[in-house]
């Protein structure tokens, strides 16, 4: 093949390469071990990058960061269903084959493993690993560590790992550093997947219950390793001085701190004033009336406490009040619009927040992901929708808005509405009570976790307004523990619920929203979603070729999931907002997932 041959297939990508090479030789061409991998195109830095480029690579090393979070935990193991593990373990002491670049959509670069290959329709890949890659003992980082990890995680994990390795028709050991995974189901997503999911040690678990809760910490290879600890209060990440991963470009200016702290509070205002005297050098606010109001305290003035607003192109995700559809109440379509018109937003936005955060209105909001779900579907989103016509609820078609009120208490047009629907579906006032054909009472209780003042507030008026339409709801709190269990059980008729979603949505959409993860414990799927329309436009966002045709399904996902009226959506940050020390510091540039959850302290530094 001649120069110009080479020269164009470059300025196409690697992904259209590869077509045009098969093209040229009469099929696709043979695949070849990569530096990276993208979920579309070509990933954007070359094999021989220095650094990402949102870290700065000439970072001072040392110091510490303390950090707060809101609970309590029993267990080091974060990679099981039973019990609660300490924030960042699995971040700060493991490590992957691939890590993620969250300057682009959806790319992975080489981490254990020095190079990825897959073919064109990518049903395989195979990993070779490092030579120089190490757990924290010492020992190597083996092929056997990593089949035994994926077959364990997939088998006795927590379910969120199942639905991939359950797609893995054969793993095995194709040569001394080298695994390769063979798939049975049409899914481009998978090679990534499995190079994200973390790598363990085996010998470590040899005769031992992996799906038991432990107090032992898990052997990793990652940059730090639990030094310190006590159950619930706090617990101290060392950094490994013996890392065997410090020199590789892709960790050039992160993982910068010798140790992090992460100290935990039952109260959440303990935790701020913990922030205030010094305790802490940083704390994450996510209400935007308290970060104008409660930040004159005497280090803020002086200087000392430094105030970072960091802005995302990231999508909104779902936050709110999910209902669990496999209660009887919340079985109507009707029912649950009705108790959208009754949740007053705008009065409740403007009391907890001034008014200053956006609402979500589709699940993709915040990115070209959504789509314009309150307008009638056209084009290609229309055509996807009609092919599941039987199953889509009012909406998803002609467009779905939520509704918006004129901020007073009264919300009088809303509750209107609201009535007429709770009638037409067999529920009528009686005696200034909500009752059904048979007279049973309308009420349900809305669960949320010790602390979650910003909703335990919201939920307080939404309780006053629904009683405005007859419905008795009662608000329980409980403890962080308490809160897992229920939601891993379906033990609650609504409770809040936040999912992140990037601009690579995938096979974790299944576990969100599919019918088959809703039926088993475990699963995010709290809403009880059981929808045809949405498994199937999930595949054909999973089997898509192209960034159009992704976006395409991606959209009539979105049409489909916000017309179902599952969760009354409250607001989301469109902007970080991060108090800390100054003597703290972050990279000027920023990623287009701004301060994504590892951004502080993965690429943070200490400098005086």
């Amino acid at each position: 093949m001649n120069r110009d041959i080479f020269a164009l297939l470059r300025s196409f990508g690697l992904g259209l390469a590869l077509i045009l090479i098969g093209g040229v030789g009469g099929g696709f061409a043979q695949a070849e071990p990569m530096h990276a991998i993208a979920m579309y195109g070509a990933p954007a830095l070359p094999p021989d990058f220095v650094s990402l480029p949102y870290a700065n690579p000439d970072a001072p090393k040392g110091g510490r960061i303390v950090m707060g979070e809101n609970g309590s935990y029993d267990s080091m193991n974060p990679f099981i269903l039973k019990g609660r593990a300490p924030s960042g373990i699995s971040l700060f002491t493991t490590e992957t084959l691939l890590g993620r670049s969250f300057d682009e959509p959806f790319s992975l670069y080489g981490i254990l493993a020095e190079s990825v290959e897959t073919d064109a329709a990518r049903t395989y890949v195979e990993f070779t690993l490092r030579e120089a890659a190490r757990f924290s003992d010492g020992s190597p980082v083996t092929v056997e560590d990593v089949l035994w990890s994926f077959e364990t995680l997939g088998t006795l994990g927590n379910p969120r790992y199942a639905p991939v390795y359950q797609a893995v028709a054969k793993a095995e050991k194709t040569g001394v550093r080298s695994v390769k995974f063979t798939f049975s189901a049409e899914n481009r997503e998978l090679p990534l997947l499995l190079g994200l999911r973390p790598v363990l040690q085996k010998a470590q678990w040899v005769g031992r219950d992996f799906s038991a809760t432990t107090m032992e910490p898990p052997i990793g290879s990652g940059p730090y390793v639990v030094d310190r600890f006590e159950a619930g209060r706090f617990v101290s990440y060392k950094k490994n001085p013996d890392w065997w991963g410090k020199a590789l470009p892709f960790y050039k200016g992160m993982h910068n701190f010798d140790e992090i702290r992460v100290e935990y509070f039952g109260n959440p205002d303990v935790h701020f004033e913990a922030f205030k005297s010094g305790d802490l050098s940083s704390y994450r606010e996510t209400n935007p009336m308290k970060w104008q109001q409660n930040y004159g305290f005497p280090a803020v003035v002086a200087g000392d406490v430094v105030k970072d607003e960091i802005p995302h192109q990231r999508p909104s995700g779902i936050d709110g009040f999910v209902f669990n559809t496999r209660k009887p109440i919340f079985a109507d379509w009707r029912v649950r619009e009705a108790l959208l018109d009754v949740f007053n937003f705008e009065l409740i936005n403007q009391t907890l927040n001034g008014g200053a955060v956006p609402r979500i209105t589709s699940y993709y909001s915040n990115s070209e992901l959504a789509g314009d779900v309150a307008n009638p579907a056209q084009g290609q989103v229309l055509a996807l929708l009609q092919t599941y016509t039987a199953d889509l609820l009012p909406g998803a078609v002609e467009g779905f808005a939520l509704p918006v009120s004129d901020g007073k208490p009264s919300n009088r047009a809303n509750l209107r509405k609201a009535n007429a629907l709770l009638e037409a579906a067999g529920w009528t006032v009686q005696d200034g009570v909500l009752k059904d054909a048979t007279g049973v009472p309308f009420t349900f209780e809305i669960l949320l976790t010790n602390g979650a003042d910003d909703y335990i507030a919201a939920a307080n008026i939404y309780i006053e307004a629904l009683a405005q339409v007859g419905i008795a709801a009662k608000l329980t709190t409980v403890d962080a523990a308490q809160y897992t269990e229920r939601t891993n059980l379906y033990d609650f008729d609504m409770t809040q619920q936040i999912i992140a979603l990037s601009l690579s949505p995938g096979t974790e959409q299944l576990r969100y929203w599919g019918a088959a993860n809703g039926a088993a414990p475990g699963s995010r799927n709290w809403a009880g979603i059981n929808s045809p329309a949405v498994d199937g436009l999930v595949q054909t966002m999973l089997s898509s070729t192209d960034r159009t045709d992704f976006v395409t399904a991606v959209q009539a996902l979105d049409r489909v999931l916000t017309s179902g009226r599952y969760v009354v959506p409250v607001w989301y940050q469109n902007i970080g907002r991060i108090a800390h020390a100054k003597r703290l510091h972050f990279p000027e540039k920023l990623p287009i997932y701004g301060d994504w959850p590892g951004f502080q302290p993965e690429v943070w530094w200490y400098q005086e």
